[in-house]
């Protein structure tokens, strides 16, 4: 590296990085373990976005107690609620570039609140947009503003016609070469968004971490708001992220442990296959697949999932069973301890970074990557998909297998209650008691009796809206929507418990700028 560390610098680091291998690379940025690693030469230009400009900038340099006031005048005037979501996603990537704990949340908290949005009446759908707009700001300005941006213009480099290009770019990433990998990915971005991302994932697959997985999925997703010509900007950051984590990271056996396996399974299973399997199997074989996955080690449950894509089982069904078992350790979660407890995340709460919302959101970002990349990587995130919740079982010394998913039948056996609106409202005063078991218990007792799913939503998304969550409010609620619909009715509202149980838990914490909104909109 140009930079050079002196022994005690190295020292240091090597100390931090035994840290962060134990707690998690996220976590570690969470706690500002992580180093400030300066790049090899020196920047490039500022970025700018052309008509966007002017609202990206308004983006970062409002003072954030005047912003919900200014946004809402923007949209009184007949600016976009989408346009707004651009400005943010890009003002957001220029300033963190994929690099800050509570920035990438942010980022990744988007394009779920502008879906949000779309749920709810029209007087009201600026309010999960506004809510995280406002957290967006705030952090821009205490990250420095405009003075503090992390991605600049990058100069592509040039790639080797014999060599695959994602390999090239995988190659930079695990050297640590943070030049090297922007300069790569800048030339592939500059084909279509498609072959970066394909070419991105990749880098990705190489480690499970959850930031690492959900990152490029946001980001992709995003691109339907700001446009495909963007690509570069919004994938670039998860780039930056693979270094950063690399870097950071204290590898072993264990934690590069996918990146052995995953060519070992797809030479053994002789995957991917030229066509994704068509084979439907009924709800026994779903659950059989789903215990297997959530009792397995991760290797094995990887297995698993590879032998069924092999096997000729169709994608959408096995990627329903690892949803299912990620589910499962939100059902089962004994709830934080003690000694995990922090400001807004007390113990016995499962919001916010608990192992079950992690993996929900992880496994629900692998499956939708691998509805829009190559076969490939299509199989590559349904296999890591499996992995990921077998190692997240074993994380933080939780015992998920002797634990007992909600809902708890003693608590079920008191709900008597069966006509609908009464549930309605048991299950919201539940929620505001921070009652985890009942409101778990009475959206069971509501999904069996088959009542409508929307007004239970519509009741959750009201809380996922108006509470914090702990950066992780709108992206649960999104990945609970999406996972419900494809579900089978056979286990769907194991989705639905879980959410309540979810809401119960962060209620009581309003997030900074959505009571202002409210009063400004007037609703």
């Amino acid at each position: 590296m140009g930079t050079q560390h002196t022994r005690r610098e190295f020292l240091g680091n090597v100390g931090r990085g035994m840290l962060v291998a134990s707690i998690g690379f996220g976590t570690a940025f969470d706690m500002g373990l992580t180093p400030a690693w300066a790049d090899d030469e020196g920047a490039g230009e500022r970025l700018a976005f052309g008509s966007l400009e002017p609202l990206v900038s308004l983006m970062q340099e409002t003072p954030v107690r005047n912003l919900v006031s200014v946004l809402v005048g923007k949209l009184h005037a007949g600016t976009e609620l989408k346009e707004l979501v651009a400005a943010a996603a890009l003002a957001n990537a220029r300033t963190f570039g994929g690099e800050d704990y509570v920035g990438f949340h942010t980022l990744m908290a988007l394009a779920p609140a502008y879906h949000m949005a779309h749920e709810l009446p029209a007087d009201r759908q600026a309010l999960p947009v506004l809510k995280v707009l406002y957290r967006n700001t705030n952090r821009i300005q205490e990250h420095g503003g405009r003075a503090s941006e992390v991605l600049k213009t990058v100069k592509p480099g040039v790639l080797s016609a014999g060599h695959d290009s994602g390999e090239a770019l995988r190659e930079a990433v695990r050297g640590k070469d943070m030049n090297e990998a922007e300069r790569t990915f800048a030339a592939i971005a500059a084909g279509s968004p498609e072959e970066a991302f394909n070419s991105l994932l990749l880098a990705v697959e190489d480690n499970t971490e959850v930031h690492r997985v959900v990152l490029p999925y946001r980001a992709w997703e995003l691109l339907d708001v700001v446009g495909k010509e963007q690509a570069h900007t919004m994938l670039r950051q998860s780039v930056r992220y693979c270094v950063k984590s690399e870097r950071d990271w204290r590898h072993s056996s264990e934690t590069d442990e996918p990146r052995v396996l995953l060519p070992r399974l797809f030479d053994q299973h002789h995957l991917p296959r030229s066509e994704p399997g068509t084979k439907r199997p009924g709800d026994e074989w779903v659950a059989s697949m789903c215990k297997t996955i959530f009792e397995s080690s991760p290797p094995s449950a990887a297995d698993a999932v590879a032998a069924a894509l092999a096997d000729g089982i169709d994608p959408k069904d096995v990627g329903e069973a690892i949803a299912l078992a990620a589910n499962q350790l939100v059902l089962r979660d004994a709830g934080r301890p003690e000694r995990w407890a922090s400001p807004g995340k007390p113990p016995g709460s499962v919001h916010g970074d608990s192992i079950g919302v992690h993996a929900s959101d992880a496994v629900n970002a692998w499956r939708n990557m691998s509805r829009v990349v190559n076969p490939r990587n299509a199989a590559a995130c349904l296999i890591l998909a499996g992995y990921e919740v077998a190692r997240d079982r074993q994380g933080r010394d939780a015992d998920f297998r002797k634990w007992t998913p909600r809902p708890l039948a003693e608590v079920l056996e008191s709900i008597k209650t069966t006509e609908q609106p009464r549930l309605l409202n048991e299950t919201e005063s539940a929620i505001q008691a921070n009652q985890q078991e009942i409101a778990s218990a009475l959206v069971h007792h509501y999904g069996t009796l088959g009542y409508d799913p929307a007004p239970l939503f519509s009741v959750l998304l009201k809380y996922a809206v108006s509470e914090d969550g702990a950066l992780h409010a709108e992206k649960y609620y999104r990945t609970v929507r999406e996972e419900f619909t494809s579900t089978r009715p056979a286990f769907r509202w194991r989705q639905l418990v879980a959410l309540a149980r979810v809401t119960a838990s962060e209620y009581g914490r309003p997030a900074p700028g959505v009571a202002e909104a409210k009063e400004l909109l007037k609703v």
